[in-house]
Formats: structure tokens, sequence, C-alpha cells
């Protein structure tokens, strides 16, 4: 009896399925998180009930898409790096559903902070924290979906500048809850927010760490913590 060759066409026709599915998952959790931001300068309650129905879809979505990953591996058995690929597949979508969450949640907060009145300063920072967020996800899920190390290595840096802004917009804004009361709530709902898009950051750097276990079959934050060691 012939051995099949490896990798046999119908191999590569699902794993060509599972990448395509994986990257309209992320093009439409990308699309989200640019919704869900925009409510904060702009508040649609339209586009705000939409997001939060997208986010379930997404839920779904990747629920579907985990399991297409778990067929394959109990049909075609990928070996090597075909294998790793799309286990950490199954890994990048639980971060990317938590993402869509994430965003969910950006979008019910932006309803409480609607016609606050704060300091431009707050909203700037808040503004170009949403953005750069959204450069991270761009670069995040393309790395990914491209296996490119160069950027997925680059994901860390790009961390801690959200981090930086996060530090500021808690700063200001605790300073501001101590000199008056009034709009409290919305103030921290504020810091809420941030700390949504601070998460998601965070994911991205997720998603980052797999590409470069991929193709270097070492973990990003273990070498590091043994660099430290020595």
């Amino acid at each position: 009896m012939e051995n099949k060759e490896y990798p046999t066409y119908v191999f590569e026709e699902r794993m060509e399925s599972i990448k395509k599915n994986l990257r309209n998952y992320c093009n439409d959790t990308l699309d989200l998180h640019r919704k869900s931001t925009s409510l904060l300068f702009n508040f649609d309650e339209e586009i705000a009930a939409d997001i939060v129905e997208k986010a379930k879809e997404l839920d779904v979505c990747g629920h579907e898409i985990e399991r297409s990953c778990i067929r394959f591996i109990a049909m075609e058995q990928p070996l090597a790096t075909d294998l790793m690929y799309i286990e950490s597949s199954i890994r990048v979508i639980s971060h990317v559903k938590r993402i869509a969450y994430l965003c969910r949640n950006i979008a019910e907060s932006a309803a409480t902070i609607e016609g606050i009145k704060v300091s431009n300063k707050i909203m700037g920072d808040l503004e170009c924290m949403a953005d750069y967020v959204q450069i991270m996800l761009t670069r995040g899920f393309g790395s990914f979906c491209n296996q490119d190390i160069s950027v997925a290595r680059e994901l860390a840096s790009d961390d801690d500048k959200v981090d930086d802004l996060f530090d500021i917009i808690l700063s200001h804004t605790t300073e501001l809850l101590t000199e008056k009361t009034q709009n409290a709530l919305e103030i921290v709902n504020i810091i809420f927010i941030a700390r949504y898009l601070e998460r998601i950051a965070d994911r991205v750097v997720n998603i980052g760490e797999r590409v470069i276990f991929i193709n270097t079959h070492k973990r990003p934050h273990i070498e590091e913590l043994k660099k430290e060691e020595q």
C-alpha cells in the first residue's frame, strides 16, 4: 500500500480554508474595534447596539473556526509546523474573541460618557490611545496571518506606548476626581475604557508571541526570564 504524499491536495485545501476564515475573522474584529472607539467621540445608539450584536456573532464564528481546526487535526493529522500553526490558531481565536468582547464593553461604556465635559487633554489622550491600539490590531493580526515575525517582535514595544498612555490618562482622571465629585461616575468610566484598550493591546502582544513561537519554537517571555536569571 502506497503512502499518501504529505501534504495532500485536500490537506492544503482545508488548511487554506482555515487561514481564509481566520483572516476574515480578524478583519471583522478590526472593524468592530474601529466602530466601537468612534462612539467615544460621536455616540450613536444604533451603532452601539449593532456592535453588541456583532460581538455575539463573532463569538459564534470563533467557536466555528475552532471546531474546524479540531476537525482538521483529527482528520488530516498535521505534522510539525502545520500542527503548531493549527494549535496556535486555536489560541489566537480565543484572544480575538476576547478582543471582540472588549470592543462591546467600550461601546456600552461610550453611552455613559456622552456629552461629558472633561479636559481636551484627557479626551485627546484617549483618542490617541484608541488610534494606537487600532494600529496594533492591524499589525498584530497581519503578523499572524502572514507569519511576519519581524512585526510580531515589535508589538511588545508598541504595547509599552499604550501602557504609557493609560498611565497618563489614569493620572489625569484621578487628579480630576480629587478636584470635583460632579460627573464622578462618567470620569471613572473613562478609566474603564482606557483599561479595555490596554487589555486589547495585551491580547495583541499574546498573538505576536504565538507568531514568534511558531517560527522559532521558543516562547518570548520565557526566554526573557532566562536571560534575566543569567
